[in-house]
């Protein structure tokens, strides 16, 4: 079998198991993981792939199958109780939601899915069931790891367990190809989970650059009902001690402290996530503590729309995070024209430039965040240069990029797979031992992209016929 340089998959299954790409960002596990999840299947979609997302259903008001843009299908499985079941309690349901995956493509042709994407280990297990069931390839995206996360925990928060981190080291194993958001995380896997350096594709989130772009501050406040004249620094996620708002919080206070007179305001938008479900009210309780209660604005999540918004309203934007992979906070807010006040941790040293496009803080020690938010808020000068250039910044980081580093991590997989193959004579039914065996002879024109042969598509059903016993 010829190889060829261009492979590409034309329909792929992604897995997403503990979070729905249609869910609003910023409560329950709702976050940066959807959005990416989303935005990149609408940017393959456009390139002709078709993509379906399995995702747990959390709901019995959501339909079986949404179509969440044209060739892009949300699938969502019946796993578990709809409610109730925190994310520490998943492992429990991915028999049932495997078990769901592999019945949707056997109620297909043979080969109806080129490949496997999953995000998040608990998807990487399942992806790592389908791999082998489909023999297809598996690119795997962990987003967060329990290594890293367990090395710099917040005060409070509770590690990850020991399970997860076998787990994550299972699929990262089992991977075809691993992508990765930034060099960083590149460096964690090959370092603490000992992933081959190989294997490892460094594809960067991005943002939407047409929604995410400078627009009128005035306005903006305006819209929300701030004051034009005040000094404004938002928080954007979800709160719970991992996102440490609670930083920014005893920032400002301390600058209050030294200035009562300074006028500044604290927005803080997200809903209580995680082990920050456990006191849902701590950041108010702690914004009354400091005697700052009425400097705080608290936000629920906001859509892309008004997100946007309150991005352009900011004079900056804090992202404290004990662990970001990467921060597309960072990256939307420097888009809409906002510097970045960040944790020098993870993937955040991409996300942000230091000193030109926003300032990068080590550690998470209030009188180092509060002297470098006052140094900021005290310079309206360099704000403005730093805004230019955040923009700047942001530019490289589109969702178009990152589709196209998708497709080249893809490519790898299914030329590498292809290449085991042909040292196996070329034909996906000499490795296969399941039931489908022969079935998928021809596979490797339908992996190859060749879709629209009507020989190929021929040859497919007689040999599904003639198995099951299914009259011409």
């Amino acid at each position: 079998m010829s190889q060829r340089p261009d492979l590409r998959p034309n329909r792929i299954a992604v897995l997403s198991v503990h979070t729905s790409p249609l869910a609003q960002p910023g409560t329950g596990d709702a976050g940066g993981m959807n959005v990416y999840v989303l935005q990149t299947a609408l940017q393959l979609a456009r390139r002709g792939i078709e993509v379906e997302i399995f995702t747990r259903a959390t709901s019995s008001n959501v339909p079986p199958v949404e179509e969440a843009a044209p060739g892009v299908l949300v699938r969502n499985v019946v796993a578990g109780p709809f409610e109730g079941l925190d994310k520490q309690d998943l492992p429990t349901q991915l028999c049932p939601f495997t078990a769901e995956v592999l019945r949707q493509e056997a109620r297909h042709l043979p080969g109806h899915y080129d490949l496997v994407h999953s995000h998040y280990w608990l998807s990487g297990q399942v992806g790592w069931l389908a791999k082998d069931r489909w023999r297809v390839p598996l690119v795997h995206t962990a987003h967060t790891l329990a290594a890293v996360k367990n090395a710099a925990l917040a005060e409070g928060d509770c590690p990850e367990p020991l399970t997860r981190e076998i787990g994550e080291k299972q699929v990262i194993a089992e991977a075809d190809r691993m992508v990765a958001n930034t060099a960083e995380e590149a460096r964690q896997l090959i370092e603490l989970y000992g992933a081959p350096p190989e294997r490892i594709d460094v594809v960067p989130p991005g943002a939407d650059l047409t929604r995410y772009r400078p627009g009128d501050k005035a306005a903006a406040r305006t819209e929300l009902g701030l004051v034009a004249d005040e000094r404004i620094v938002a928080f954007v996620g979800r709160i719970q001690p991992l996102k440490a708002p609670d930083v920014l919080v005893r920032a400002a206070a301390e600058v209050l402290r030294t200035d009562p007179a300074r006028k500044l305001r604290v927005l803080i938008v997200g809903g209580p996530s995680g082990t920050g479900l456990e006191r849902p009210d701590a950041l108010i309780e702690l914004a009354a503590e400091l005697g700052i209660t009425d400097r705080v604005i608290f936000l629920p999540p906001q859509p892309p729309d008004r997100l946007v918004q309150v991005y352009r309203a900011a004079d900056l934007v804090a992202v404290p995070s004990y662990n970001e992979s990467f921060g597309l906070v960072a990256i939307e807010a420097q888009a809409s024209g906002t510097p970045v006040l960040a944790a020098e941790v993870g993937g955040l040293g991409t996300a942000v430039r230091h000193g030109e496009t926003g300032l990068l803080v080590p550690g998470h020690r209030t009188p180092d965040w509060a002297a470098a938010l006052g140094a900021l808020l005290d310079d309206p000068e360099r704000l403005r240069r730093m805004s230019i250039r955040a923009v700047d910044h942001a530019a490289n980081f589109s969702w178009e990029h990152t589709a196209d580093g998708l497709l080249a991590s893809y490519s790898a997989a299914l030329t590498d797979f292809h290449a085991a193959l042909a040292g196996l004579g070329g034909s996906r039914a000499m490795v296969l031992d399941g039931p489908y065996g022969v079935l998928r002879e021809d596979a490797r024109d339908r992996v190859s992209g060749d879709r629209t042969s009507l020989g190929g598509q021929a040859r497919s059903r007689a040999l599904w016929r003639r198995r099951m016993g299914v009259p011409r």
